[in-house]
């Protein structure tokens, strides 16, 4: 199941933090050392964390201002939260099954670093 939260996990750093990058700095050791002790390729918790890290950035108060600030909407970024919550979920969770299908069904499709 660890990939599948592997999603999850970038998610939240994205939210917490409003980048993918500092996401992957925050939690991608953590990651890669959970992937190698689960038996799981490190370069597929890593890619896992930043692609759910993705899915996270529709979701991050920072880019939810910015975005409502754009288009002359201050004020509704919890309107807009609640309207792409649900989305960001859905999305991370596809994320997760495909890292899932991934690691266990199709090991193979993911190199291995020497």
């Amino acid at each position: 199941m660890f990939p599948f939260f592997s999603a999850f996990i970038g998610m939240l750093g994205v939210f917490l933090t409003g980048s993918d990058t500092s996401s992957n700095t925050l939690f991608g050791p953590m990651q890669a050392l959970t992937a190698k002790l689960q038996h799981i390729n490190p370069v597929l918790a890593a890619a896992t964390n930043s692609s759910g890290g993705v899915m996270g950035k529709m979701i991050s108060p920072q880019n939810l201002s910015v975005g409502a600030a754009g288009v002359n909407k201050v004020g509704a970024e919890g309107a807009i939260f609640r309207r792409v919550i649900g989305y960001s979920l859905i999305l991370t969770a596809l994320v997760g099954v495909l890292a899932m299908i991934q690691a266990y069904l199709v090991p193979g499709v993911i190199p291995v670093v020497p």
